[in-house]
């Protein structure tokens, strides 16, 4: 029971990586509208910060998957 609640925990990274990622979109989408001609940047940096973010995610699931395995 408790290798399961803690491996439930580890996936619950993926929620705020969403999270991270949806307020990143959504600040990048307002800078473009304000400044149209450096979309370029603001793409680069958006996606870099999502990039940042997914990665987080992935590892909370390589810890759950740990946990679940290796604990067993």
């Amino acid at each position: 029971m408790a290798i399961a609640l803690g491996a439930g925990i580890a996936v619950l990274t993926g929620l705020g990586a969403g999270i991270g990622i949806g307020i990143a979109t959504s600040h990048a989408c307002d800078a473009i509208a304000r400044q149209p001609e450096a979309k370029g940047d603001i793409n680069k940096a958006m996606l870099l910060g999502c990039v940042l973010a997914e990665a987080t995610s992935i590892y909370g699931l390589l810890v759950a998957l740990l946990i679940i395995f290796v604990l067993k």
